[in-house]
């Protein structure tokens, strides 16, 4: 039996830092097991330019633990009013790794998103020209459509059409959690196209967010799906194929705004991220692709370098805490919260525990 995994350091392809008290509690956490992310633009003031986003990487340098090892790769949210000038010379400078797209009202601060592919032509022309990546958060937002299919809507009304307009365009559909997202990724043979993948989407089918009543700590957008979609998730991941690669997607929101009538969408899984991956990349034989999802593949498709460094998981049965607490005020409940895993990493900060 496998009692200690070593890799090279992991980044993570998706993670929302927030801003402010939030960013000071939730960043130590991502900081203590990747090397560097890509930080989602959807604050509350929406990162729209080259300048907000230099002032929020800025911020987020600014919050990182002494001695820490974090680079934060910054990322502009795109608009329908979105300037191509502006966002060329943010890649070429350094600031922007990458572009989101959020189809307007799809998930969180999502309002200033997309509304239509054709406003943001000429911004798509300018990426493809440059390099640039596009990453989409995949889900149709017409009010007819059911919510499970979503995503499977989304690959046909908007994916397919996107890729044939913009030959030349990198794409990440990230998030993905649908058997038909995993093939679509599959079936291209560009090089162009990718794909991130939660652990929770890994995990967690949607009969357990009903389990014993309504389980708001896991509830996210895209929300999770039938058993098949788990298991096509699992398969991919655990291919070893290169086009698909880690994204927490960690998205901290308080505990008293997840347990109310109307709770956010959102898992904060940092603090237990590369010990879940470990646990469903273990259950599926498959520890041996594990460093190939979480170290290899997402440097190789944006063009950088594997980290230097190493990260250690060790066999060793710890239980997660309940809450994280904020600084100034209140609690998250951090992803597989009191219950335990087989994995722990070595040297990693561990949530102390809530008062009652």
């Amino acid at each position: 039996m496998t009692t200690r995994i070593t890799l090279r350091r992991p980044d993570d392809w998706h993670l929302h830092l927030r801003d402010g008290a939030m960013l000071q509690t939730v960043l130590s956490y991502s900081a203590a097991q990747f090397g560097r992310a890509i930080v989602m633009p959807n604050l509350k003031t929406p990162v729209t330019t080259t300048a907000l986003a230099r002032a929020y990487r800025e911020r987020i340098v600014a919050a990182l633990p002494p001695g820490a090892d974090f680079v934060p790769l910054m990322t502009v949210y795109l608009c329908d009013g979105t300037s191509a000038d502006d966002l060329c010379r943010g890649f070429e400078d350094g600031v922007l790794t990458a572009a989101k797209l959020y189809p307007a009202g799809a998930t969180t601060h999502s309002e200033h998103g997309v509304t239509s592919i054709a406003k943001v032509a000429p911004v798509l022309e300018t990426m493809q020209a440059i390099g640039m990546p596009l990453l989409l958060h995949g889900e149709s937002t017409d009010p007819a459509v059911d919510v499970f299919d979503r995503e499977a809507v989304f690959i046909e009304s908007t994916l397919r059409p996107l890729l044939r307009d913009f030959p030349a365009l990198k794409v990440v559909l990230e998030h993905i959690t649908t058997e038909e997202a995993a093939d679509f990724v599959r079936a291209d043979a560009s090089g162009r196209l990718a794909a991130t993948i939660t652990p929770q989407h890994l995990m967690f089918n949607r009969n357990a967010i009903f389990t014993g009543g309504i389980r708001p700590h896991l509830y996210c957008l895209p929300v999770l799906k039938r058993e098949r979609h788990r298991l096509a998730l699992r398969r991919v991941a655990t291919s070893g194929d290169a086009r698909f690669f880690l994204g927490t997607d960690s998205a901290p929101h308080l505990r008293t705004l997840k347990e109310t009538g109307c709770g956010c969408a959102g898992i904060f899984n940092a603090p237990v991220a590369l010990q879940s991956y470990c646990t469903a990349f273990e259950e599926e034989g498959a520890l041996d692709k594990l460093e190939a999802f979480a170290s290899l593949n997402g440097p190789r498709f944006y063009g950088l370098a594997p980290n230097e460094a190493s990260v250690t998981l060790e066999r060793s049965s710890w239980e997660v805490p309940q809450d994280v607490e904020l600084a100034a005020g209140g609690a998250l409940h951090p992803f597989l919260g009191g219950s335990r895993l087989p994995w722990a990493l070595r040297d990693a900060p561990v949530p102390e525990p809530v008062a009652a």
